[in-house]
């Protein structure tokens, strides 16, 4: 399964001190999250993010964002 194939957003949901990689190659077979799948397809390099309070991250499911890897609403039009 693409990333991109569920069609609307991913919800991640961090605490505090906590870090999520972002998967930024679109073959994860973990989405959103990097699973490795880059290093067959370069030359993406997942996203860290690291938050710094509690923090919901949108990220985009549908592969239409222009603020990848973050959703912009795209996949409502």
């Amino acid at each position: 399964m693409s990333m991109y194939n569920q069609g609307s957003p991913y919800q991640i949901k961090l605490a505090p001190g906590e870090t999520a990689y972002i998967c930024q190659c679109g073959y994860t077979q973990r989405p959103p999250f990097c699973d490795g799948s880059h290093n067959e397809h370069p030359p993406s390099q997942p996203m860290a993010y690291d938050a710094e309070a509690d923090t919901t991250l949108y990220v985009c499911g549908c592969g239409k964002s222009g603020n990848k890897p973050f959703c912009d609403g795209s996949h409502q039009s």
